[in-house]
């Protein structure tokens, strides 16, 4: 089965943080011992490249660099190892930790490409207004929430 980015990725879209979001500002999320965190990995790339990636390609470079895959067997077997990960579901942004407790908002463009603002930026509040009751503005969507309500 091929990999098809338009089944899990969202266009337009900004989610908020999560309603019991347990920060007040965006952090970057911590180290785990002597590793990254997949979360972290996320935060990385995301931060470092707004806009460039679309969900499916984030999913991809998470689970290469947290998985810590050596360069030479990506470069041989990326195609079997992008197929393999793509063969399970994952969970879209929306049940990231980066949106449910470290206070990112995420925002899709038009192209399905990702880039994450703090949620006490003015971008971030700016992303809220537009999708705020307005016909052209980003649908708007919360993380999921950290615990049952």
């Amino acid at each position: 089965m091929a990999y098809d980015d338009a089944h899990m990725s969202y266009k337009d879209t900004f989610i908020q943080v999560s309603a019991d979001c347990p920060v007040e500002v965006g952090i970057v999320p911590s180290m785990k011992k002597d590793s990254k965190t997949a979360h972290l990995i996320q935060y990385e790339l995301l931060s470092q490249n707004p806009y460039k990636y679309t969900q499916g390609d984030l999913i991809y470079e998470v689970y290469l660099q947290h998985k810590q895959i050596p360069q030479s067997e990506i470069e041989t077997r990326s195609d079997e190892i992008r197929e393999e990960l793509f063969s399970k579901n994952h969970p879209c942004l929306r049940a990231s930790m980066l949106p449910k407790k470290h206070g990112w908002g995420v925002h899709y463009n038009e192209e399905g490409k990702i880039a994450i603002y703090p949620m006490e930026s003015e971008a971030y509040q700016q992303f809220v207004e537009a999708g705020t009751g307005r016909e052209d503005g980003p649908k708007l969507l919360f993380a999921m929430r950290n615990s049952r309500g």
